[in-house]
């Protein structure tokens, strides 16, 4: 497995890990009869201050999956994992960073931080669109 694979799967992974934090904290909420099963809004904006920010560190992770996983996906699909594979990992860790930073705090330094994160991301993942366009280009 190439390291973008290997990095596209652990994006996903850590998705499903924040999905599966969130459902476990809901069903618990049920359970213990703090909540009723119907009585969620999609943002947990009816739960506390950390189930709202886990909501939006879980859907920061599906906004960027199509983008950054699209580009792993056409450079693997390409034969190209090359042009992505050396920064693969580092995009990984900025969505990790990013997501953690976001569940503990909302201070200005942390959303500080955590754009910073964010702009890791995006800066890798217009690199590889550079790379990977002008690799299109030179092609018939």
């Amino acid at each position: 497995m190439t390291n973008t694979l290997a990095a596209l799967t652990g994006f996903v992974a850590w998705t499903l890990a924040l999905l599966l934090l969130m459902e476990t904290i809901r069903s618990w909420l049920v359970i213990s009869g703090a909540v009723p099963a119907n009585g969620f809004c999609p943002d947990n904006s009816n739960l506390s201050p950390f189930m709202q920010r886990l909501a939006r560190a879980h859907a920061n992770c599906l906004e960027g999956l199509p983008i950054f996983g699209g580009l792993m996906l056409v450079a693997v699909a390409a034969g190209q994992s090359a042009l992505t594979d050396p920064l693969a990992y580092v995009l990984l860790a900025a969505r990790i960073l990013q997501s953690l930073i976001h569940l503990a705090s909302t201070s200005a330094t942390a959303v500080t931080l955590r754009f910073t994160a964010f702009a890791v991301q995006m800066g890798i993942g217009a690199w590889w669109s550079v790379l990977l366009l002008a690799l299109a280009a030179t092609r018939p």
